[in-house]
């Protein structure tokens, strides 16, 4: 059983962060880069976007997570995306990786990098490389210095993003922890979306990238702000094997215990972007219950969450239910709509606003009632099947407009 725990990437055995203000933004004085080291070197896992535009440093992670054994440390920058910047680009990801591989005396290809920030724009080194030395310097296992290294990668995000748990794998107590950010540019088909989770598991390498890419598929790649799929979205999994648990290397009872525990991580965090959607007031999300496959099920949880009227109209605390049907209409899964139930819930109750197909005899003021809540879930109950999925997404405000206009300024 999961036991969830205060926590980030420092929560699991053998993890340390830092962060610091290297000044890559010249307009901001927050800190701007954080670093993830493992004392001992981790077996990874990776997904990053499928946007055929990607960063140098979703080249650079790819190679090594897919290629390498090992790795042993990840340094995050905001402020500059590193992406659409030609060969520079790969030779500050390079670069980046010596400065590490100095600082820390570990191999050039067990160093991993991110970025988020302006697409377009360039790192400047010299602040990289002079953030990389003094984070080096200042490595801690401490929970306050988890804590700085979310705020450090924020970008548009109004809140730190982290969640941790524990759970016991044959009499060993195994730790998940992991930290995220994302607010707008967020579509991910594995935004601007980058996850790290930490793990003192002991676990194949082949078992791990598994586990970590069906979860994804679950979680965040069931999520959506805006429609946009970021340059540099990124999930990455570091596990050390410091936990003492016998080694998992087969799909046993060990394996689903420590699955159930990475699949909360990944999927608390994906809830938390959705949550900080940029401008928005409340996580929206949609359960579709009873469809005819998986897939189908997916597609029509997610075809909700991304219509902008049905976003409006959450927003708006308006029971435009025609809007929902229209959504799961043409999204391009089969299904029969004089079939379908619709509800809206929240903490202030539940209610059933279609019927087959038809509005039932409803209350506005209830439905209003249960749209001011954050958060907000349509249920869409398709009748046709045994599959369910669901998905997440926020509220479309004046705010994400205004956010998004000064992006750069």
């Amino acid at each position: 059983m999961v036991k969830i725990i205060d926590g980030g990437v420092t929560a699991a055995n053998g993890f340390a962060a830092a962060s610091t203000h290297a000044g890559i933004k010249a307009s901001s004085s927050k800190d701007d880069m954080a670093f993830i080291f493992s004392k001992v070197p981790c077996v990874t896992a990776g997904t990053f976007t499928l946007n055929k535009v990607f960063a140098a440093p979703v080249k650079w992670d790819k190679a090594r997570v897919y290629s390498e054994d090992l790795a042993s440390a990840i340094v995050i920058n905001s402020g500059v995306a590193n992406a659409c910047t030609g060969k520079e680009g790969d030779d500050a990801c390079l670069m980046e990786a010596e400065a590490i591989s100095k600082a820390l005396d570990v191999p050039v290809n067990s160093c991993l990098v991110a970025s988020t920030g302006v697409i377009g724009a360039k790192l400047p080194m010299d602040k990289i490389c002079a953030g990389i030395e003094d984070m080096a310097k200042n490595l801690d296992e401490s929970r306050e210095a988890a804590k700085k290294a979310a705020i450090a990668i924020m970008t548009t995000d109004t809140k730190a993003k982290e969640v941790a748990c524990e759970v016991e794998i044959a009499g060993s107590l195994v730790r998940v922890g992991g930290m995220c950010k994302g607010a707008g540019m967020i579509h991910p088909n594995m935004a601007t979306m980058l996850c790290f989770i930490t793990t003192d598991c002991n676990i194949d390498k082949k078992l791990l990238q598994e586990a970590t890419s069906a979860i994804v598929d679950d979680s965040f790649n069931m999520i959506s702000v805006d429609g946009d799929t970021s340059t540099n979205d990124t999930v990455l999994v570091l596990a050390n094997g410091t936990s003492g648990n016998k080694k998992i290397d087969c799909k046993n009872e060990d394996y689903n215990k420590f699955y159930e525990a990475l699949s909360y991580v990944l999927t608390e965090l994906s809830k938390k972007i959705a949550g900080d959607g940029e401008g928005c007031t409340c996580l929206f999300e949609a359960r579709v219950l009873n469809a005819k496959t998986k897939k189908d099920a997916k597609i029509l949880a997610k075809s909700v969450i991304t219509s902008n009227l049905t976003k409006a109209a959450i927003f708006g605390h308006d029971a435009n239910w025609g809007r929902i049907l229209c959504a799961l209409g043409y999204s391009g899964a089969d299904f029969n709509p004089e079939n379908v139930d619709i509800y809206f819930e929240s903490e202030a109750g539940k209610l059933k606003i279609v019927e087959d197909g038809v509005a039932t005899n409803y209350s506005e003021d209830e439905a209003t009632k249960i749209l001011s809540k954050n958060p907000v879930v349509a249920i869409c109950d398709m009748k046709e099947g045994s599959e369910n999925a669901t998905a997440w997404g926020c509220d479309l405000t004046f705010d994400y407009v205004k956010i998004n206009a000064d992006y750069r300024s």
